[in-house]
């Protein structure tokens, strides 16, 4: 099922035909880690009292606290969470999560532990009895409880302890070369005060030029109440932003390549789902720039906002999407909640061999501002499944186009698109206009976005300035 040891420098092809940038041997000039976020690019440009700069992450690092790490004790000890002094870490070759404190590789295996209480081993197959829908534990759809669930439980928190990569504030992370990796690996950023206490503060941190691979749980948790039959539900993102606000996740790519979801078994009737989402932005995060990033080959993308009954995410969430390519993704590209959310510039490509569910997700008091992406889709999807309704009431979508096929790009009101298939009507204006697009005065036309994404983004396509070339409108 799951093999946490990949080790290799990455170099695949997209599904769309198009090379990614092949490893090289020189690593990028130091001062491409000293990059800050540009001026009103994205939310996460925005000065506040506590940084009147906006994001610039550890870009004024000292020189004892820029290092180059290799493997995962020295990205642990160069972070040194929760120290907040500045820091600029370079990541040279594969770094894996899944390893012991020798270094040595660790599989699924190796995390399983019994039950604290009884001492009884994890075992999938007594799990999968104990639990059956169709056995005398599983009628009822109540959560596993005993010897088995606590063994998986156990099993998992072994797992988190070795994956889970604490980012502490005012700290930038860059790869080095387009082969830069971090394999199995969950980075989450999180203030580290305002985890404690609730709401959030500036943690100011920057993750650029890497590729995140194969995040995946190696016990996932069985939930009968999920959907009407049950769902099996994963922990660990490829980085998760909670409590936090200024981050600029740049220049990266992410994708499942050992664990795709194709190759996982099916137990109750439903995927053994071992990945959760690749960039997950909750609990009162703010101020967030995503830009120039690949997403690929994976279900659930991007959460923004993970409960109906988040009431303090109110007046916070504020996230751009821009020039990302989303490639064969089934859903959530953003999925919202409460957030006032920019997604313009992208590039949604989408084969007829995924699992494609939609690609915004509006909810509830969402208020997502669509402008001028490029859908470029197999013709067994669609423009009514773009917007999926989830409690969500309005939602901007101005100047986004759909093509299926080899056909020309067709301008597409996917608003009044949805509204003539479902019910209630969603209303089109999303009760605010962006105005943050870097050096232009505007989004880009999506033909160009398009090209631009296909040529300038994920790992080794990273340019001094920020990266961010789009011509005034």
């Amino acid at each position: 099922m799951f093999s946490p040891s990949v080790a290799k420098p990455l170099g695949y092809l997209l599904s769309i035909g198009f090379l990614i940038g092949a490893a090289r041997a020189a690593g990028p000039p130091p001062d491409l880690g000293r990059d800050v976020l540009p001026p009103n690019d994205g939310w996460a440009s925005q000065p506040t009292a506590a940084l009147p700069l906006g994001t610039t992450g550890g870009s004024n690092a000292a020189a004892a606290r820029t290092v180059t790490v290799t493997n995962r004790n020295e990205l642990v000890a160069a972070l040194a969470w929760p120290d907040p002094a500045p820091k600029l870490i370079y990541i040279r070759g594969t770094i894996d999560a899944n390893v012991d404190e020798a270094l040595k590789p660790l599989a699924c295996k190796d995390y399983q532990r019994p039950d604290p209480m009884t001492g009884e081993a994890y075992s999938l197959p007594a799990f999968l009895a104990m639990y059956d829908p169709e056995g005398p534990l599983g009628k009822d759809k109540k959560d596993p409880f005993g010897g088995p669930e606590n063994a998986r439980a156990a099993s998992a928190a072994a797992q988190a302890a070795r994956v889970r990569i604490r980012v502490p504030p005012n700290t930038t992370l860059f790869g080095l070369g387009a082969d830069a990796t971090l394999v199995g690996a969950w980075l989450d950023i999180a203030g580290p005060s305002a985890e404690a206490r609730g709401g959030n503060e500036p943690v100011n941190v920057i993750i650029r030029n890497l590729n995140f691979v194969d995040t995946a749980d190696c016990f996932p948790e069985w939930s009968p109440s999920d959907g009407a039959t049950g769902n099996w539900n994963s922990a660990y993102d490829s980085i998760s932003v909670r409590h936090a606000t200024h981050v600029w996740i740049d220049h990266n790519r992410f994708a499942d390549l050992r664990t795709r979801d194709d190759t996982q078994p099916t137990y109750y009737a439903h995927r053994y789902q071992v990945h959760d989402g690749l960039l997950d932005i909750t609990d009162e995060s703010d101020l967030v720039t995503v830009s120039w990033n690949q997403f690929a080959v994976h279900d659930k993308a991007m959460l923004i906002g993970n409960s109906d009954a988040a009431v303090a995410d109110r007046d916070k969430l504020r996230v751009t999407l821009h020039h990302n390519l989303f490639d064969n993704v089934g859903q959530r590209t953003p999925r919202v909640r409460f957030g006032k959310v920019h997604v313009y510039n992208n590039l949604y490509h989408v084969a007829s061999d995924t699992n494609y569910h939609s690609s915004w997700g509006a909810g509830v008091e969402s208020q997502i501002y669509a402008e001028n992406n490029y859908f470029e889709m197999s013709t067994m999807f669609g423009p009514m499944e773009v917007i999926d309704g989830k409690k969500g009431t309005r939602i901007t979508t101005a100047g986004n186009c759909w093509r299926e096929n080899a056909g020309a790009c067709e301008v597409t009101d996917f608003v009044a698109v949805w509204n003539a298939k479902f019910d209630p009507d969603l209303s089109a204006d999303a009760g605010w206009t962006p105005s943050l697009y870097g050096g232009a005065g505007g989004a880009d036309i999506p033909a160009e976005a398009r090209e631009r994404v296909l040529s300038s983004s994920g790992p080794g396509k990273v340019v001094p300035g920020g990266g961010f070339r789009v011509s005034p409108n």
